[in-house]
């Protein structure tokens, strides 16, 4: 958690660092997610590399695209979901 005046985007490589062991399956559990989705404002190639260079495949919408357009899809789901969990 951070204070409501940091910036988002200066936290997600953070966040990325502190995501636990992913469990549920046998054997050794995940250390990282395979993927990332994220909207426009993530967008930028040092974003990009220092994901690739964690073996995360970035999913980030692009500057200057119409919305609807790849993560828009996913992302939706998600915010959907969250939404139902807090009524």
């Amino acid at each position: 958690m951070t204070g409501a005046n940091r910036h988002d985007v200066t936290q997600l490589i953070p966040l990325v660092h502190a995501i636990p062991a992913i469990g549920g399956k046998p054997g050794r559990p995940l250390r990282r997610p395979k993927s990332l989705y994220a909207d426009r404002a993530y967008h930028s190639q040092m974003h990009s590399i220092l994901l690739r260079n964690r073996g995360i495949e970035p999913r980030i919408a692009r500057r200057g695209e119409p919305h609807g357009s790849g993560p828009g899809k996913v992302r939706w789901v998600v915010e959907r979901t969250s939404s139902w969990l807090h009524q």
